[in-house]
């Protein structure tokens, strides 16, 4: 079967032939560089990747690898593309245009760009608009795919919560946050003695090329078997309890620059670089008291006619003749009628997102004009603002978020090695120029 469907997929690849009047010229458009089960990696999409962070690279005035090592890790990333985009369609994983749409959106105002303008600059880089947002839509899918796989293999109890929050309360060193390079040097799932002693010895040789004064992120393309190989390593800004506890227990109180490792784990040996550290600010939110009014419209009752009647709600409530509360009571077709619409304290981003855009406009007592979400329409009448300290409560959350974030790590690389260990998969050799 096998060899069934790679000589199919080497047929299609994409040749044309030109008749003449003298003999046949093949012209070669493309041609399939991977098979990836029942897919393929085609040439052009590595030439496009490889281009595409040698653009970035010298954007940032970042030292690159060879050509050859920079392709091992490009083919890795599209032969992983590829196997998540198949099993993403087996699950039904679809990102709409919309969705993209917002999603570029959003890039675009990181960088304080209007979309066309995001588009112009992608563009003036010699890119590909086009291949670029089909580019982000891959990367959405894949990520859908990676958590939906991964969540469920991950269960956090309350247990492990308490045990977290006890330890991070006792810590002053909670304040801190570290920003961390990682380099993966891997060693076969049943590695003899000779393996694991090759790979420590090349695990030594990078410690040494950093502590030399290397360039951590170029080290990082070349030789890591990290997910983040191609991001130079870098793996964002962690607390120490959000490292594995390995990790932790030599990072803590390391200077800036600080190399740390080889560090033996289940994949291979880590060598982890402290590339900057930042302090924690109290964490407060804005919580607003309000009530509301809700009218579902229905067959019987159009749009125009739930504005209206909401609208005659607060003629009478301004002219004296009718109080909110009770008006709520009577007519609100929400849960919070039997409360007169109060809604008590809460934070606005929990709400419907037209809810919560109409409370950002208001001011302490004011009333809000008829306006529809998505659970239809609605007046509100703000009563109060207040600022909390949502410490204890954001702690708690993110106590399981470190603990989520720290199983999901080390079970997303083992979820996608086990992944590609049962797909088939062949590399073909570059054509030699």
């Amino acid at each position: 079967m096998k060899h069934r469907i790679k000589a199919i997929l080497l047929a299609s690849s994409l040749i044309v032939t030109t008749m003449t009047s003298v003999q046949a010229k093949e012209v070669l458009l493309d041609r399939v560089a991977a098979i990836v089960n029942s897919g393929v990696v085609l040439e052009s999409e590595v030439n496009d990747l490889l281009t595409n962070i040698k653009q970035q690279a010298k954007k940032n005035n970042q030292s690159l690898p060879s050509d050859s090592a920079l392709r091992v890790q490009v083919m890795d990333k599209l032969i992983n593309d590829n196997l998540l985009s198949q099993i993403g369609q087996r699950m039904g994983i679809q990102i709409s245009d919309a969705q993209l749409d917002q999603t570029l959106n959003n890039m675009a105002k990181e960088d304080q760009l209007t979309l066309a303008q995001f588009r112009q600059q992608i563009i003036d880089a010699g890119g590909n608009y086009e291949k670029y947002r089909e580019s982000v839509r891959i990367e959405l899918i894949s990520g859908e795919v990676s958590r939906n796989s991964v969540r469920r293999r991950i269960f956090v109890s309350p247990q492990e919560v308490q045990n977290l929050l006890r330890v991070m309360k006792e810590q002053s060193t909670n304040n801190v946050e570290y920003n961390l390079g990682h380099i993966l040097i891997e060693f076969p799932a049943d590695a003899s003695q000779a393996d694991l002693d090759a790979a420590k010895t090349r695990a030594n040789k990078v410690v040494e090329l950093l502590n030399d004064g290397s360039d951590f992120a170029k080290i990082a393309i070349t030789s890591s078997g990290d997910a983040n190989a191609l991001k130079g390593g870098d793996l964002g800004w962690k607390n120490i309890n959000e490292m594995p506890t390995l990790f932790s227990e030599l990072i803590n109180e390391q200077p800036k620059g600080s190399v740390v490792g080889p560090i033996r784990t289940g994949l291979g040996y880590s060598i982890v670089k402290v590339l900057d550290i930042r302090g924690r600010k109290v964490v407060e939110v804005e919580e607003v008291k309000a009530s509301h009014i809700l009218i579902k419209p229905s067959i019987i009752l159009s749009d125009e006619k739930a504005q209206a009647l909401l609208q005659s709600f607060l003629d009478k409530i301004n002219a004296g003749e009718a109080t909110f509360a009770e008006l709520a009571k009577e007519h609100s077709q929400g849960p919070t009628s039997v409360r007169g619409g109060d809604l008590g304290w809460a934070d606005p981003t929990s709400y419907d997102p037209a809810f919560k855009d109409a409370l950002a406009t208001m001011k302490k007592g004011e009333y809000h004009k008829p306006f529809r979400s998505s659970f239809g329409w609605h007046i509100i009448q703000l009563e109060d603002r207040r600022m909390v300290d949502a410490t204890s409560q954001m702690n708690e959350n993110r106590a399981y978020q470190i603990l989520f974030n720290r199983k999901y790590g080390m079970e997303s690389t083992r979820w996608l090695k086990e992944t590609r260990d049962e797909a088939y998969i062949e590399i073909f050799e570059q054509d030699k120029k």
